[in-house]
């Protein structure tokens, strides 16, 4: 699959395919368990094919909770404080943990690849940027009539992939600060989060606005 993404906006790591199955793609490795579910959006962009599945979903309550894994009790109450930690911190309000986005079905078996070596079909494309960057997926968006729904996402980073998968229209994150941790995101960087409802509209729209902003950039500078 070619990676538009990378490819016109001179991305620094590759967009990375995600897709949700019910069983593993032929030929593909289980990957070890990562610290937190985010992780494997980092071993994807560095090269890696693989799957995962539920249990490998459990290193971060939260990420398990927004990608709809089915958590044995002691992981429901190691979620529960953790969000007690949170409220305590003023990081958030109880009565926001409901409105999290969470992915409705089971999670079964996730995989996880650079785009142009996704082994099957993405559910969703995530796309690691600067601003600048972004700015050029969020307008091809707005262009080809799928702009994202709800405004740019804080915490959790992984909410925006169940955010994208419900709206069927791409979903922006600046980043958490686990994720900034557990991935490496840079000040400065974020992700868009596009689903394969909308790919085709948003590629569509992609080099016909970069090459727009290019020339945005020369008439400003110009005038400047």
């Amino acid at each position: 699959m070619d990676d538009i993404f990378q490819r016109t906006l001179q991305l620094s790591l590759p967009a990375v395919g995600i897709a949700f199955r019910d069983s593993p793609p032929d030929g593909v490795p289980h990957a070890a368990a990562g610290p937190a579910s985010c992780s494997y959006w980092k071993r994807a962009a560095d090269g890696d094919v693989f799957w995962t599945d539920a249990g490998d979903h459990q290193g971060c309550p939260i990420g398990a909770h927004t990608h709809g894994v089915q958590m044995s009790e002691a992981k429901r109450q190691e979620l529960m404080g953790l969000v007690g930690t949170m409220v305590e911190l003023g990081y958030v309000r109880m009565d926001e943990v409901q409105s999290i986005p969470q992915r409705k079905a089971p999670l079964l078996v996730a995989v996880y690849a650079p785009l142009a070596k996704m082994p099957c079909p993405p559910d969703l494309v995530l796309v690691r940027g600067t601003t600048a960057q972004m700015m050029v997926v969020v307008e091809a968006a707005q262009s080809a009539g799928v702009a994202p729904e709800a405004p740019a996402m804080g915490r959790p980073t992984c909410a925006a992939l169940p955010q994208a998968l419900d709206s069927r229209r791409p979903a922006v994150s600046l980043g958490c600060t686990g994720n900034r941790v557990y991935t490496g995101l840079a000040e400065g960087e974020g992700y868009v989060a596009i689903p394969a409802a909308a790919l085709q509209a948003v590629s569509s729209r992609l080099e016909p606005l970069a090459r727009a902003n290019a020339e945005l950039e020369k008439f400003h500078r110009a005038r400047l």
